[in-house]
């Protein structure tokens, strides 16, 4: 993949996510279409999105910033990385870190907390989010790596 950052020299008018995410996972540079999740302090929808077949798609968690409860942990993550998807990232927290780091999956989130979230479903999917300055629409394409996180309406060569 093409570095964030000379994605960047090319098409300097892209926007990059500004939030100071942590970087957790082997997979430390991911990218792919988006798919977009919004809830709070509730991982029902992730657990039911990183359970269905990925094209290599990036799961983009708006979880209002909240740190009180992890939106995805071991679990989630083993089955998104087994059904394709290239990686997640969390505007919240996650959980089982140390399980994380030895997948080969690439994980942005705003830090950690053990505690679960609820699981009753409450969110959306597909609709546009916004954080660190970027709106993520449903079907852009994210790229990541140790440097940030770049979006675009069109794929962008990553060779």
């Amino acid at each position: 993949m093409t570095a964030t950052a000379d994605l960047m020299d090319i098409a300097p008018d892209l926007p990059s996510c500004e939030t100071d995410f942590k970087q957790f996972g082997r997979r430390k540079q991911f990218h792919g279409r988006i798919r977009t999740v919004r809830c709070h302090r509730d991982n029902g929808i992730v657990k039911a999105l990183a359970n269905t077949p990925s094209n290599g798609e990036v799961l983009v968690v708006d979880g209002g910033g909240s740190r009180a409860s992890a939106l995805m942990g071991d679990m989630i993550a083993a089955a998104a990385a087994k059904n394709g998807w290239a990686g997640a990232v969390i505007f919240g927290v996650i959980r089982d870190s140390v399980a994380i780091n030895e997948m080969d999956f690439g994980i942005k989130a705003l830090g950690t907390n053990p505690k679960k979230s609820a699981k009753d479903g409450a969110g959306e999917t597909d609709a546009p989010v916004s954080f660190g300055g970027v709106e993520f629409i449903a079907g852009h394409y994210l790229y990541s790596d140790e440097d940030g996180i770049v979006v675009s309406p069109e794929p962008l060569h990553t060779a």
